[in-house]
């Protein structure tokens, strides 16, 4: 936080970007503090009432959510379903699950309640903390928002709510839960700020589903907010300004006023191709982390999915989704988007991103868990698992076009393998009368590891399409994890080595006559972007907030140039002629 001279002089808080947009309006703090959580012993004789206290609490909570399910059911649209499903989630925390026993166990040896209630958050959340995969980490919403309300039902402190606020306020609070964020009225409250919480979190794609720009994550923003003072509010850069000057007020109107006319710029390109200036076709889709993010790509223009991320399914419950559950849940996705094609990633777990579910029965101990036995290794590992998924993609098959997805392929034995295994599921599928006789829909690989990179051209012979991972490619390429701050500096995409993968897997494609798109981080750059299309990548996908951007840069796009400006980049062997020949053809590219 930085602060100026006097106590009326202007604070600037910096926090997390989590929703794109800049509002101006009065602050609306909600402050309601730190619960104060009390912690002593309870005698052996009293045990038995303190887990009937907690036991109340539960079935209070459980009260609550109902409650908030039909308040929110009565919302249209997408958002309204996605928070239907977060909220059965919690309500499974809260029946019997691992979190549940885990508390009860901590009052049978003598901690209150409360107390028992926070340790047992703390401990679950440390451990989706330790998570380097930054949706799996941003489920830790989720537990805190079930942890909060057993302990306020505990302490009989009831959960603060935004309704009633001035129109345009920016709400500053210490933390808005993702079901919260689901009930504001984007015509009521203009954005808000909180101290807790990231990107990734069901809180920041609540608040980019519904349109409210958002920073959060920001520290010593109560001690700055006072009610009714004016404030700027920044969700594209993560920063809230208190009591901001007249030259700043200028500044920001100005800002909005040119974010607004180039969304309306961006907004009128949704119905037209990603088309280059020399008429090179570029096909550009959404990466999906969750059901609710359909809307979003649809609304963007996206072709399609290019990414469904599955992993959604098997977070915060106690028990697998079954063939169904997985089918219902896919199906949703396909039918969203009206035959554009949608493709489908298998389960992507293992390592260091386990799901409760998973804990007991399928835990590694790995001392390098991003090394060790997850995705598809995990899937060939546990059949049984692998199979239900795969029957339950093979059904949606029949609802729309769909493609396989297979992450972390390392060589062509396991593509093999994968293929007989889906193609005598669906025998058996055909077989029980549950789906019609069909092709296997195509089954790609994801590049995401230097193997598969450099064995692309074998397996481009066994693949109907590759898709290139561009955050795991860089992290395994360059040794780094960019979530450990010590070394996230080194993490560059633009890496010689990475981007001569890159180009290896292009050309092995080209060869196999095989599609290869680019589904990681690099794809939503629209700086990279003439660099990826130089180097032949015709399939982009990405968050669908970058679509508008990146496909406004390819329609200002020569092909040929962008070609030239490749082979430039790719003759050389410093990392930072790299990034000034492709910072050179951008500001020439754009005037």
């Amino acid at each position: 936080m930085k602060t100026r001279p006097s106590d009326k002089s202007p604070v600037i808080c910096e926090g997390i970007g989590a929703a794109p947009g800049i509002v101006i309006g009065p602050v609306f703090p909600v402050a309601p503090g730190r619960l104060h959580i009390p912690r002593y012993e309870i005698s052996r004789t009293k045990r038995a009432d303190e887990l009937q206290r907690f036991s109340a609490a539960v079935a209070g909570a459980l009260e609550q959510i109902a409650l908030l399910r039909q308040e929110i059911a009565a919302k249209a649209g997408s958002v309204a379903e996605e928070v239907g499903d977060l909220l059965d989630a919690h309500s499974q925390m809260l029946s019997g699950s691992r979190l549940v026993r885990g508390i009860e166990a901590r009052i049978d040896e003598g901690l209150n309640a409360e107390a028992a209630v926070e340790d047992g958050i703390a401990e679950i959340a440390g451990q989706y903390r330790a998570i380097t995969d930054v949706y799996l980490a941003g489920r830790i919403d989720d537990i805190q928002e079930v942890g909060t309300r057993l302990i306020r039902n505990l302490v009989q402190a009831p959960m603060p709510r935004y309704g009633g606020v001035p129109k345009g306020s920016i709400i500053v609070a210490d933390e808005i839960t993702p079901s919260d964020a689901a009930l504001m009225d984007p015509a009521l409250v203009g954005g808000f700020a909180t101290i807790l919480g990231g990107a990734e979190g069901h809180t920041a794609i609540m608040a980019r589903s519904l349109g409210i720009p958002a920073v959060l994550g920001v520290s010593g923003l109560l001690k700055a907010a006072r009610r009714g003072d004016l404030a700027i509010l920044d969700g594209t850069e993560g920063r809230i300004i208190f009591r901001p000057t007249d030259a700043e007020i200028a500044e920001y109107r100005a800002r909005h006023a040119r974010q607004v006319e180039n969304e309306q710029s961006l907004a009128r390109l949704r119905e037209l191709p990603a088309l280059t200036r020399d008429g090179t076709r570029i096909s550009l889709k959404a990466n999906i982390e969750l059901p609710v993010e359909v809307g979003l790509a649809d609304a963007h223009g996206a072709e399609g999915i290019g990414l469904v991320r599955t992993e959604f399914m098997f977070m915060n419950r106690e028990t697998l989704p079954s063939e169904d559950e997985q089918f219902e849940a896919l199906a949703a996705i396909v039918n969203a988007m009206g035959g554009k094609p949608v493709t489908i990633r298998t389960l992507d777990i293992g390592g260091e991103k386990f799901a409760d579910v998973f804990e007991a029965d399928y835990g590694d101990d790995s001392a390098n868990p991003a090394l060790g036995l997850r995705a598809i290794r995990f899937s060939l590992r546990h059949r049984d698992l692998f199979a239900t998924q795969v029957a339950a993609i093979l059904r949606v098959s029949a609802l729309g076009p769909i493609r396989i997805l297979l992450p972390m392929i390392s060589n062509v034995e396991e593509v093999k393998v994968v293929r007989r295994l889906i193609e005598e599921i669906r025998v058996a599928l055909v077989a029980s009368g549950r789906l019609e006789e069909r092709p296997l829909p195509p089954i790609g690989v994801m590049i995401e590891v230097p193997a598969a990179a450099l064995a692309a051209d074998a397996l481009g012979r066994v693949a109907d399409f590759f898709s290139i991972g561009t955050n795991d490619l860089t992290m395994y390429t360059l040794a780094i994890d960019r979530a450990n701050d010590q070394v996230a500096t080194l993490y560059d995409p633009l890496h010689p080595a990475v981007l001569r993968l890159i180009q290896f897997t292009v050309n092995a494609g080209a060869a196999a006559g095989i599609p290869v798109n680019v589904c990681g981080e690099m794809a939503g750059d629209a700086r990279i972007v003439p660099l990826l299309l130089g180097l032949g990548i015709e399939e982009l996908s990405m968050s669908a907030s970058a679509l508008p951007r990146v496909k406004g840069r390819i329609r200002s796009l020569d092909s040929g140039a962008a070609k030239r400006c490749a082979e430039a980049i790719m003759s050389q062997s410093d990392r930072a002629r790299i990034s000034v020949i492709l910072a050179d053809f951008n500001e020439m590219a754009l005037g």
